[in-house]
């Protein structure tokens, strides 16, 4: 006979997280937390899916708050998958800005190794051209 109830490292395992991530995603209220037996949790077979399907959500980036919304579409038959649509593009505008503000600094970055080329001396490091650039106030397109 199949147990239907999991002891929290057995759903860990099962999901590919570990229990104090379980414990977590419970005390923020994206796992229903369980029913205990003699002062265990034990989860349901289906607590392998929801946690499976927070980990996919961490993984892809999702704020918390976000995985908050599209565990309660996944719960709820009665929203529109229109819904957890736009929650996904919104993550997708907020990841191709961080990727501009990382485009910006590498080219500046770059920018400083590039001058530094032309001026290190190799010397004593109050002399480095590195730290030098790194002092020097900031211009408009180093932020």
């Amino acid at each position: 006979m199949a147990r239907t109830e999991l002891k929290i490292g057995e759903l860990a395992r099962a999901a590919g997280t570990t229990p104090s991530t379980i414990r977590y995603y419970e005390q923020i209220g994206l796992l229903e937390p369980p029913g205990r037996v003699g002062g265990q949790r034990r989860y349901r077979h289906e607590a392998i899916g929801q946690l499976t399907f927070i980990r996919h959500c961490r993984e892809f980036g999702f704020p918390i708050d976000q995985v908050r919304t599209l565990v309660s579409l996944m719960a709820d038959t009665d929203r529109s998958c229109t819904e957890a649509r736009e929650v996904a593009e919104t993550h997708l505008i907020s990841i191709r800005g961080k990727l501009a503000e990382l485009h910006a600094l590498e080219r500046n970055i770059a920018g400083l190794l590039d001058a530094a080329d032309f001026a290190c001396e190799g010397g004593p490091g109050a002399d480095c051209a590195v730290l030098r650039g790194l002092a020097e106030p900031a211009c408009e397109d180093h932020g």
